[in-house]
């Protein structure tokens, strides 16, 4: 890992915008390369979607729609320890889930003057689930319970179909959905299941979709960007990412192995450490270069925190450190220091942030009850992560009676007049057949 020394610099916002590590992504050259895909599928439905599936996924001849009953009877095949413990996760994310669905608001300006405010959940969500590099079963759940708590009713859910399990989607896919209670699945990769789910393929039974979850490689994201507006996204959810804030309190061991925890999804993955101690940061190289080796996946580690996106950086204090991880805007940002609580307190832009020692990201992944779905590349800094809330749109509902409606004619025809809008006025006057109401009047 390269080593950023920021010491003895006083760096403006923008400054630090400049100098975070960053992944070099093509946002644009993704785009570009999968509108043509997208546009395929909207025009020729399934026989682009057979052809996308045998070159990108090689398979041919599969079912693109799962049937129920294999979702089901996945089941019999999954290992007790891993049903037991996604039946934890599910029923911990309902309970974190459940804390993000706001209640009903009424608010009273006068006697029969009333809005209530409430969260409509949408009709419909096209949940998709990478099977690239490893199946995510957690994140099917992640994706589904969040929507089944919000009050969707209709869900469906998308993953590549796989060469070695006869075209089907990874078995792990299968498991989730069934504990989830999902049974509408399709062996569905890549961009080519984010334009299925925006345009529909009547031929398997796949009806448009509202909005669009879950978490993809680049070319899912650029997908998502083509789509977004005709329907509804999460985010254009990129490679893992996490900023670690440590001083030499810490345990080099612990944030060593967090640091490789996240390196190990991809080869682009982001591992930042920002400490104000030099010394810790010398202690946390070497256990990573100890730690890093014997660990599955160590070549894909090797390539990650070499990149240009990893990075230690040096600080002279943690209040620096926390003004440098609100410009990074990390999708995991780790807080491990002798006094959490006060970084914390100037910590603003996150995705979802991990307290103490004890709280490392890999809790959050799976059975923390938190959301794993969480916004990369910087785009904390304005977005959510995935929740209930994600699928919950906020609709006023107005209602004034006749006398409610008479305390405000008169203000209402001078804004009218102002704007040059004189039939908005006539269209209260028209409930007044007098020459003028009297406030209060029945």
């Amino acid at each position: 890992m390269r080593t950023i020394d920021l010491r003895g610099r006083d760096l403006s916002r923008s400054e630090l915008l400049g100098l975070v590590p960053r992944a070099a992504v093509d946002a644009e050259t993704a785009v570009e390369r999968v509108r043509p895909l997208v546009a395929d599928v909207a025009a020729r439905g399934e026989a682009a979607l057979r052809e996308q599936a045998r070159d990108f996924d090689g398979a041919e001849g599969h079912a693109l729609r799962v049937p129920e009953e294999t979702i089901a009877a996945s089941l019999a095949d999954c290992p007790p320890e891993v049903r037991g413990a996604l039946e934890e996760l599910v029923a911990r994310l309902r309970r974190g889930s459940a804390a993000q669905v706001p209640a009903e608001q009424v608010t009273r300006f006068a006697d029969g003057a009333v809005i209530r405010q409430r969260w409509q959940p949408v009709s419909r969500v096209g949940l998709y689930a990478p099977g690239g590099k490893a199946a995510y079963p957690s994140s099917v759940i992640m994706n589904a319970v969040a929507a089944q708590t919000a009050g969707v009713p209709s869900l469906a859910l998308a993953s590549p179909a796989q060469r070695e399990h006869g075209g089907s989607v990874h078995p792990a896919v299968l498991w989730a959905a069934a504990l989830a209670g999902v049974t509408e699945v399709y062996a569905i990769g890549g961009a080519g299941a984010i334009a299925a789910f925006a345009h529909g393929v009547p031929s398997i039974g796949l009806d448009p979709v509202d909005v669009v979850t879950g978490p993809g490689n680049v070319f899912v994201a650029a997908a998502k960007r083509v789509v977004n507006g005709l329907v509804g996204i999460d985010s254009e959810a990129g490679t893992t990412e996490i900023l670690i804030i440590a001083d030499d309190g810490a345990d080099p061991e612990f944030v060593a192995a967090d640091l490789i925890s996240q390196a190990e999804h991809d080869e682009a993955a982001a591992s930042v450490l920002v400490t104000d101690s030099e010394p810790f940061a010398a202690e946390v190289l070497a256990a990573v270069a100890r730690r890093a080796p014997r660990t599955r996946h160590s070549e894909r580690v090797r390539t990650a925190l070499g990149g240009p996106q990893s990075a230690v950086i040096l600080v002279d204090d943690l209040a620096t450190a926390a003004r440098l991880s609100n410009a990074y805007g990390p999708e995991h940002l780790e807080i491990q220091t002798r006094d959490d609580e006060s970084v914390l307190a100037g910590i603003t832009d996150a995705g979802a942030i991990f307290v103490g020692g004890y709280t490392p990201v890999s809790l959050g992944d799976y059975l923390a009850g938190s959301n794993h779905v969480l916004p990369t590349g910087g785009t904390a800094r304005f977005a959510a992560g995935l929740g209930a809330h994600t699928f919950l749109r906020p609709q006023q509902i107005i209602g004034y009676d006749r006398a409610a409606l008479a305390e405000v004619h008169a203000p209402l025809l001078a804004l009218a007049a102002a704007e040059g809008l004189p039939a908005h006025g006539e269209a209260v006057s028209a409930r007044f057949p007098s020459p003028g109401p009297v406030a209060g009047e029945e």
